[in-house]
């Protein structure tokens, strides 16, 4: 007896902690269906003209979630107010009263039949996404008219300076904690991170970049696997890549097959091109993780000469490595994050390529062909291709 109300006990205490996992879930897409007034009669007798109904907007807001409007809204359907009749004492109905979703930052909005309406990228933006019907009147034999209604996907891309890439594992939440005042779970086992953390970089300046850490990846994520696009689609919007590759190399489970630093580097290349080519021309970082690991260092040195060597003889890759496009980095930096090595070079490095990206983009843009050196970096730097 005492052994059975032991477990169910258990039982209550692993529901209890089920439940408040998916009460704080992170939330990224979220379908809604949206419906504008109907526009008020209009009064023939007198010529009156009913109110037209309620526009729905969407505009975003800084510190709203996806979760707060699935909370205030559980059953995600939102309504505008109708237009009001024409009357004797009031010919001209009152308008319905519009209605507008707060919505993330970093959301798109894609209507039931794929189509993206809009990207609201910055606090303000707005779009209306469904208008309000005509009120009645001599036009529409004083018959107010429906209002529009149709579903919508609510996508949120994560809008951040740097995003970290890496296999589970790598070290990216660790990484994460060093960089910023973050503070994601940490453990040793793959998947740690099953949501998106972000961080704030603050330097003396007062300057602030932000980094998020995104679940990581394994083989077969463009097709959706593990986390899949749910995780990719958050890199679109960064502004610099940062693969974080441990030096050791990743296996993800004990019948996978064992990946070294540099069989890493071209696969997380080869998901990255597979799920969207552009993002193998952003801007990036590459940050080579756990150098007090044994044998580090020489391992850090073959791999300097590996990449070089297929850099000019890329035809030699395994044909499982090999991509159409390769990413650029603009510099590799050996790192330990758990004591702190290279982490403020790292952070330095960081501000001075998201720098000298946005200069080039800004001289392309004036039309101006003047070159611009990148900064000297103390490290030894290596280009990919």
């Amino acid at each position: 007896m005492v052994r059975l109300s032991l477990l169910l006990r258990t039982l209550d205490v692993a529901k209890t902690k089920r439940s408040k996992v998916r009460k704080n879930r992170f939330i990224d897409s979220l379908r809604i269906h949206v419906k504008a007034g109907a526009g008020g009669m209009g009064l023939p007798k007198f010529g009156g003209m009913g109110g037209k109904g309620g526009d729905v907007y969407i505009e975003a807001k800084e510190n709203i979630e996806l979760k707060y409007i699935k909370d205030k809204w559980p059953n995600k359907r939102f309504k505008a107010g109708i237009g009001q009749n024409s009357r004797v004492y009031r010919i001209l109905g009152e308008p319905g009263e519009d209605l507008t979703i707060p919505a993330p930052v970093g959301l798109t909005v894609i209507s039931e039949h794929g189509r993206v309406l809009a990207d609201l990228n910055k606090d303000g933006d707005r779009v209306l996404v469904a208008a309000g019907g005509v009120g009645g009147g001599p036009q529409n034999q004083f018959s107010g008219q429906k209002g529009q209604t149709q579903s919508l996907t609510l996508d949120l891309k994560l809008i951040a300076d740097v995003g970290l890439v890496g296999f589970p594992n790598a070290g990216k939440s660790t990484l994460l904690k060093a960089l910023s005042r973050a503070s994601p779970k940490i453990a040793n086992y793959p998947f740690t991170t099953i949501t998106p953390n972000l961080g704030v970089m603050m330097y003396n300046d007062l300057r602030q970049i932000s980094v998020a850490d995104l679940p990581g990846l394994i083989e077969g994520a463009h097709r959706n696997y593990g986390m899949g696009h749910k995780f990719l689609k958050h890199l679109v919007r960064t502004r610099l890549l940062m693969f974080v590759v441990d030096i050791g190399g990743f296996r993800l489970k004990p019948q996978s097959p064992f990946r070294s630093a540099l069989e890493t580097i071209f696969l997380l290349n080869q998901e990255l091109e597979l799920y969207k080519e552009d993002l193998t021309v952003k801007p990036a970082l590459l940050a080579i993780t756990k150098m007090d690991t044994k044998d580090a260092e020489k391992k850090f040195q073959k791999l300097k000469e590996e990449i070089n060597y297929y850099k000019e003889y890329p035809e030699e890759l395994p044909d499982e490595l090999k991509s159409r496009h390769f990413v650029g980095f603009d510099d590799v930096i050996p790192i330990c994050a758990t004591k702190a090595v290279n982490i403020v070079h790292l952070q330095q490095r960081i501000r001075e390529i998201i720098d000298f990206h946005v200069e080039i983009k800004t001289s392309q843009k004036d039309g101006q062909c003047t070159e611009i050196a990148i900064p000297k970096n103390e490290q030894e730097s290596i280009q990919l291709f």
